[in-house]
């Protein structure tokens, strides 16, 4: 799966010479916290956050009036907050690419790019939306997770065995086991009881580590 599948669409940005609390009150009206920054030929010049922005509000403690405080904030622009070193991604950038680039960077968002021009925003809460659909959170099953030998056919042979019982796999994850040679295997599957469920995959699994019946949303 790309990034271009599954961003935001289109990216709502702001040019530099917007004031911070038109900013801000763009980001409370379509509940987003980040902006990119585009120039008035269209070309991506910066990113702005929620966190900034009210980083650059003045403190309760201030001893300004409010008509001070506002008049202030109105004439503090975009392009004196803004962050202008920014990370972007393209559209045909696998998804766990961009999750990884936006975890080794500890940041929320990547500007989308075609070219020059800013497409689309892919963001944290767009990556969770899509851990939800991979383990299937929104569906009843039943989900265990499971150790196996870290070795060729382990996978095709759980799957053959829910198979024959006549459960059918709705989700599945791998992941590396605690110690070398171990795998992880996270499944949420229906159509079988869970007494049937143990008993097929026992003979393929090291060890059934943990395994409940969700309800789905």
């Amino acid at each position: 799966m790309l990034v271009g599948e599954r961003m935001t669409k289109p990216a709502i940005t702001v040019r530099p010479e917007t004031a911070m609390p038109d900013a801000l009150d763009l980001m409370r009206k379509e509940h987003i916290r980040r902006l990119p920054v585009v120039n008035k030929r269209g070309e991506l010049v910066g990113i702005v956050t929620e966190a900034d922005l009210l980083k650059a509000s003045p403190s309760e403690a201030t001893s300004l009036s409010i008509y001070e405080v506002t008049y202030l904030l109105s004439k503090l622009t975009i392009d004196r907050i803004m962050t202008r070193k920014v990370i972007t991604i393209t559209e045909d950038t696998p998804l766990e690419e961009a999750a990884r680039i936006m975890a080794d960077n500890a940041i929320g968002a990547l500007p989308v790019m075609r070219g020059k021009e800013v497409v689309g925003i892919i963001t944290e809460t767009n990556l969770f939306r899509i851990f939800l659909e991979l383990f299937g959170a929104r569906r009843a099953g039943i989900r265990l997770t499971v150790s196996v030998p870290d070795k060729p056919g382990q996978l095709a042979n759980l799957a053959r065995a829910i198979c024959d019982a006549g459960g059918n796999i709705i989700a599945l994850g791998s992941f590396l086991g605690e110690t070398t040679g171990q795998g992880l295997i996270t499944l949420k599957v229906e159509g079988v009881k869970m007494e049937d469920l143990i008993k097929a995959i026992k003979p393929f699994v090291e060890k059934i580590i943990d395994v409940r019946l969700t309800s789905g949303v």
